[in-house]
């Protein structure tokens, strides 16, 4: 498993070093690199307030009225695997991404064709997303509830605002994770 470098060390960090926190934390993202290279140069007092910060930055991308921006925050939202769904390119999900979706890929093979099912229809309706949600021990049962809640409201600046909070979500647990085992 990765780990994560001191937070003060990050700035000093080459740049493929301090993409790779980003990929650890998140998923790996051209779009998200290049839109977060300016803010690891900084220092941040916890990687709390770092994620808090790539968050502020992908929400500032959600305007509407903006399609070149939608479109590189699609790209990063995009980046998140489907839930419950064995990825086209396994090399592209993080060790820690398949270690967080291990226990929505068992159970059941009609489970997981609802599941399947659902990421479908999610995509249908709000294209360019993925449905990315804090899974945070919750059964397949427990997220195809809320997918489709989220699909039946159809509040496309909502699912945004949801996605990128759930990624925030996603990469908080998983530098707590990492951090307890320095």
């Amino acid at each position: 498993m990765a780990d994560l470098p001191s937070l003060s060390t990050i700035p000093s960090l080459p740049r493929e070093a301090q993409l790779r926190v980003l990929d650890t934390l998140f998923e790996p993202s051209p779009e998200l690199h290049q839109l977060m290279i300016p803010v690891l140069a900084q220092t941040f007092p916890s990687y709390t307030a770092l994620i808090d910060a790539v968050g502020g930055r992908m929400s500032a991308l959600s305007a509407p009225n903006s399609p070149t921006d939608r479109n590189v925050l699609f790209g990063i939202l995009g980046s998140h695997p489907r839930l419950g769904r064995a990825p086209a390119n396994p090399e592209h999900l993080s060790e820690l991404s398949k270690k967080e979706q291990a226990q929505l890929n068992t159970g059941a093979e009609e489970q997981a064709e609802k599941l399947s099912a659902l990421n479908a229809e999610y995509e249908q309706r709000f294209p360019g997303l993925r449905f990315v949600t804090f899974v945070n021990g919750r059964s397949r049962d427990l997220i195809m509830v809320e997918m489709r809640q989220r699909i039946e409201r159809g509040d496309e600046a909502r699912e945004i605002t949801e996605t990128i909070q759930g990624m925030c979500d996603i990469a908080k647990d998983r530098a707590r994770k990492l951090q307890s085992r320095i």
